[in-house]
């Protein structure tokens, strides 16, 4: 009976899980009967921490590298606290989650500083990001970096900063803010770089230009849908934002369009600039690059400019956009329809978003870090290819891992169940045929 009790129990999570499982790739559907369903808001990290920030640095909570934590805070200043090694670089990054309909402007914005005991900044100045006009989730990161002739090399206390920037008359209430801290380890031996790469390849990518498959985006950074190279579809609905993610190996660059098919008017004309927004960051949530096109309700697109290779020796580059792109792991790409553009479409009909994406160049040889990168949350392994050409979130790749875990119990416990039942009949023949002698 416990052979089989295992395999019903087994079975059971099975199912549960296969529900899960049917996800992946799906796009979202408009609401019922044509009526509009609300922007779905940003999902936070499973896991995630409580932790209140402080106005000032006498008892500000710990923040832990490898974790991530969930705040709010409202215009004003946030401090946390930080104790770190003197062996590595970390990087603390802020996504601010403004509620829909929420008031924002160009002027309004997020910053976070990493700060050494005597108040000083750590990086030439705080990690900043602005909001355009719609009430987007946005990130913002600052850091303590290893390197030659600079500041916070020590290990000790320091703290991080966050300040929300809001103009006069903006909303005063507290929005939803997600913390999270990555540690990437120096390199071992005393030939590391120290110098940015004077020439890389930047000629514009040729993008795929094969049929689309579906894959249906994240609300934020945790639920991002991967993609591999290819060709992509999904759609768009005013003021929604969706995220996916792409896997970026050392050396490897990549190149990225956007485009937004005809809407369903709801007037003779319209127009919004921007209509539509792409945004790319890096593995530890850095802005590196955003573009925007208009958009009438009729097709318009956007292409990206190629990446630099990602390489180490980035970080020393005076092009900030080329210095995010330092280190392997999932870059994420945000894609944003204005709301504007409600006020001439059907909000209950969404517009086809196709995206597409070409990762280029082959995996280099990784730098020799001391440690291992991926504790860090960085570095692409085989399980990160495999989630790109399955097109999986992390949400989905877990429930997949769970899947396999409970598949290896069926088959444990239907291996055991069958072998009991071969030796039991197995027992039977044997005396029968004794008792027949």
């Amino acid at each position: 009976m416990g052979g089989v009790r295992r395999v019903r129990t087994a079975a059971a999570a099975l199912a549960a899980l296969g529900l899960v499982a049917a996800l992946p790739g799906a796009a979202g559907a408009a609401g019922a009967a044509g009526t509009p369903q609300p922007v779905p808001s940003y999902r936070g990290a499973d896991g995630a921490v409580a932790v209140a920030g402080k106005p000032s640095t006498a008892g500000a909570p710990q923040l832990k590298d490898g974790s991530v934590y969930k705040d709010s805070i409202a215009p004003g200043e946030r401090y946390y606290r930080l104790n770190l090694d003197d062996r590595s670089s970390v990087y603390v990054s802020a996504v601010l989650q403004p509620p829909g309909g929420a008031k924002v402007s160009y002027s309004d914005g997020l910053e976070v500083d990493v700060l050494s005991i005597e108040n000083r900044s750590c990086q030439s100045g705080p990690g900043r990001v602005s909001f355009g006009y719609d009430p987007v989730p946005i990130s913002a990161v600052g850091g303590r970096i290893m390197q030659e002739d600079a500041g916070c090399q020590q290990g000790g206390t320091y703290y991080v900063k966050v300040t929300r920037e809001t103009a006069k008359g903006g909303d005063p209430a507290a929005w939803p803010l997600e913390l999270r801290v990555q540690r990437e380890p120096k390199l071992g031996g005393s030939n590391a770089p120290t110098t940015a790469p004077s020439v890389w390849p930047s000629a514009s990518p040729t993008l795929p230009g094969t049929d689309a498959a579906a894959r249906a985006g994240g609300t934020g950074f945790n639920d991002a849908r991967a993609l591999g190279t290819g060709v992509w579809s999904d759609e768009l609905r005013p003021g929604q934002t969706r995220f996916y993610r792409v896997p970026l190996d050392w050396g490897q660059q990549l190149g990225l369009a956007a485009e937004l098919s005809a809407g369903t008017m709801t007037k003779d004309s319209g127009y919004a600039s921007p209509g539509l927004s792409v945004a790319l960051y890096s593995p530890y949530r850095s802005l590196i690059e955003t573009e925007d096109a208009s958009y009438d309700g009729k097709q318009t697109g956007l292409t990206l400019p190629r990446t630099p290779p990602v390489a180490y020796e980035n970080r020393f580059a005076s092009d900030r956009k080329a210095g995010a792109v330092r280190v392997a792991g999932w870059y994420y790409v945000a894609v944003t329809m204005a709301g504007k553009v409600g006020e001439f479409t059907k909000e209950a009909v969404p517009v086809p978003l196709t995206l597409r994406t070409q990762i280029i160049g082959t995996p280099g040889k990784a730098p020799a870090y001391a440690e291992d990168l991926a504790a860090g949350g960085f570095g692409v392994g085989s399980e990160d290819r495999t989630a790109a050409r399955e097109g999986t979130t992390v949400v989905e790749a877990g429930a997949a891992a769970a899947n396999r875990s409970v598949m290896r119990v069926v088959a444990g416990a239907g291996f055991g169940t069958g072998t009991l039942l071969l030796l039991v009949l197995g027992g039977w023949i044997l005396l029968a045929r004794r008792r027949t002698a």
